[in-house]
């Protein structure tokens, strides 16, 4: 799998007059501290956003800027087996994002979810989003 700054890992510096390792703050000066938040790649060169991409799609580029999310997005589709309850999610500032979804109300094409946990412990697994409004009966998503 790619690997991404993440802005979880510190680097480890060693005092050569004592001769221990110490760890230094995270490279990026303004890291999070919550490890609750969502962010997504902006390409510098078109605008395009992305999420946990080593290139842009659209022009190449491996120049990104981070940005925060809101969270907020519409499912766009399922992915894999029922079991999983994986979908596709378009998010509000244009990226896509596959999650898993939890909460009473059902899921389905159209519903408005928001995340409530990025990622599990340790990295692993993949961001939670839990239905905020369920899809209208009239609407049609085609």
């Amino acid at each position: 799998m790619l690997q991404t700054d993440t802005r979880e890992h510190a680097e480890v510096a060693e005092d050569h007059e004592t001769g221990t390792a110490a760890t230094a703050a995270p490279a990026v000066p303004d890291a999070p501290v919550a490890g609750d938040e969502l962010f997504f790649q902006r390409c510098l060169w078109c605008g395009t956003p992305a999420y946990r991409r080593s290139f842009c799609r659209a022009c190449g580029s491996m120049a990104f800027q981070r940005e925060r999310s809101a969270g907020d997005g519409v499912v766009v589709r399922r992915h894999g087996h029922v079991p999983h309850n994986t979908w596709f999610v378009a998010m509000n500032e244009g990226f896509n994002l596959l999650c898993q979804a939890t909460g009473t109300a059902p899921v389905t094409v159209g519903s408005r979810v928001s995340v409530v946990r990025v990622v599990a412990p340790l990295g692993q697994g993949l961001p939670v989003v839990e239905p905020t409004r369920p899809r209208p009966a009239s609407d049609r998503w085609w």
